[in-house]
């Protein structure tokens, strides 16, 4: 019998990234912040601090942007509570996701260019 490797945390955090990714999906568009979206969620073992990592389809606003949805996380956690159906939900906390920057500017390193 196969083993389950997709345990509670993994559940948790993808519940988590389909909500807030509609969450953040509306509150770009009803406080007129920069376009981001949520690319990974990880919580901790004691389910106690969820990090959420957006990126932005601007690299320069990303810093406003995030500190913008951080603002707005007692609010987010609050809609999660009336609409998940766990016991305690986590702390979040949004980060900026720069690994498709890094990943861009590994690409014109390669192709030689500054």
């Amino acid at each position: 019998m196969p083993s389950r490797s997709f345990n509670r945390s993994d559940r948790l955090s993808a519940e988590l990234r389909r909500l807030v990714g509609t969450m953040v999906h509306e509150a770009v568009r009803d406080n007129a912040l920069p376009s981001m979206s949520v690319s990974d969620v990880e919580v901790t073992k004691d389910f106690d601090v969820a990090t959420i990592f957006v990126t932005a389809l601007l690299a320069d606003t990303a810093k406003e942007g995030v500190k913008a949805l951080n603002e707005l996380a007692k609010d987010f956690r609050r809609e999660l509570s009336r609409t998940m159906s766990i016991r305690r939900v986590p702390e979040l906390r949004f980060r900026y996701d720069d690994s498709l920057d890094r990943s861009e500017r590994i690409q014109q390193l390669l192709h030689g260019k500054p």
